[in-house]
């Protein structure tokens, strides 16, 4: 086998990097990498510097991938190590660079160590690994990071010694919901009654909602929305890094993969939410409004969302990170993973302490979490999954 670093995914034949990663993942196509690159939404201007890992077999054929960028800042990773940075500025050392395996700017769980059908998936595993902490050493980087793993890529990358880190965000689940109202009948009768009047509050202000998808939208609506997903970040004092450039090449060639949510007051675009889809899940991703309705940002990123995933079957809804209050309106939390390996052997004796204390910290605010659950009690308290939980 043979392992290089490709700094341009569009200097991959065309093709290539999907036959491993396949299309399902909406943000693990080339055509979405390849766009943040091509349109700098990644690179000098937001310190994310392409590294992606390929390992070809025997016979020159692409068999492994992995996303992997050098990073001179932790910004846009959502996994958040400023104090461990800081730790290592006090102790006279530099955090940055460092080498991080994620899609920028999404706090979406998925693989992260790609292998193709049909391929010796432990030597290619075990090839992206060794490559990696490779480049680490080579890149004079401090550490290496593998963010928003999934269960599998976590235990195999535990087993080359990284670290693990735990979190919770909060997704919802379909359980074979035929409408909307059939979603609500599972809630107890307040949480129920509350979810009705945040939509009939928007419905009363006149506001019409209409899902489009990234290929059946034109410019002017996507200047719209890209207006609104800018001044949200403003209003926040971050940084919008996708250029409207970025969003209409995507809607070029990936556009059934997103699913524009769109809130009109008269003809007027007055709000609107950015996902993206699988065929298995939706993804919420940006939002952003002209004016402010009572509960239209509910509406807008939450309850159109739990429509689109009842309509077309889809069993899973994760609508970015964080946000407790996304709990009593049907999104249970759920527990995930990223997996670290730092060079320094005292700093990461450290920092393993500190994440074995934050994991048991994780596990309770999990279950806490779960206590408060929307659904009602003779449906049982279910965890991330859909699953019942007995704790």
């Amino acid at each position: 086998m043979r392992a290089a670093v490709i700094t341009r995914l569009d200097d991959l034949a065309d093709g290539q990097w999907n036959r491993v990663a396949g299309t399902r993942n909406p943000f693990l196509r080339s055509e979405f990498l390849a766009a943040l690159e091509r349109h700098r939404c990644v690179g000098e201007s937001f310190g994310w510097y392409p590294q992606h890992l390929v390992v070809y077999n025997a016979d020159g054929e692409l068999a492994g991938v992995a996303p992997l960028y050098l990073k001179d800042n932790s910004y846009g990773e959502f996994v958040f190590d400023w104090s461990w940075a800081d730790a290592y500025q006090r102790s006279g050392r530099a955090y940055y660079p460092k080498l991080v395996s994620s899609i920028p700017f999404t706090p979406v769980t998925g693989p992260r160590l790609l292998v193709r059908d049909g391929a010796d998936r432990a030597a290619i595993i075990d090839a992206l690994v060794h490559q990696s902490l490779e480049l680490t050493r080579a890149t004079g980087s401090s550490s290496l990071h593998w963010l928003f793993t999934t269960d599998s890529d976590t235990d195999e990358l535990l087993d080359y010694g990284l670290l693990r880190r735990t979190a919770c965000h909060f997704h919802w689940h379909n359980r074979g919901y035929r409408t909307f109202d059939d979603f609500l009948q599972q809630l107890n009768s307040r949480k129920r009654k509350k979810l009705r009047r945040e939509r009939r509050y928007v419905a009363e202000a006149g506001i019409r909602m209409e899902i489009i998808h990234g290929d059946e939208a034109s410019e002017e609506l996507w200047a719209t929305l890209h207006r609104f997903y800018r001044s949200t970040f403003e209003q926040k004092s971050g940084i919008a890094t996708l250029s409207l450039d970025f969003f209409l090449d995507i809607c070029q060639t990936m556009g059934e993969q997103v699913v524009l949510v769109c809130a009109r007051d008269g003809r007027r675009v007055v709000a609107g939410a950015i996902n993206l889809r699988s065929d298995t899940a939706l993804y919420g991703r940006h939002w952003g409004c002209s004016e402010r309705y009572h509960s239209l940002h509910f509406e807008t990123c939450y309850y159109q969302g739990i429509d689109y995933c009842i309509e077309h079957k889809l069993s899973l809804f994760e609508p970015g990170a964080q946000g407790e209050h996304k709990l009593s309106r049907g999104f249970l939390p759920t527990l995930t993973w990223s997996a670290h390996w730092l060079e320094d052997v005292p700093f990461r004796e450290a920092v393993s302490r500190f994440l074995a204390n934050e994991h048991e910290l994780m596990l309770d605010y999990y279950k806490e979490m779960l206590g408060y659950s929307p659904y009602r009690q003779d449906q049982g308290v279910h965890g991330e999954d859909g699953k019942k939980y007995d704790g």
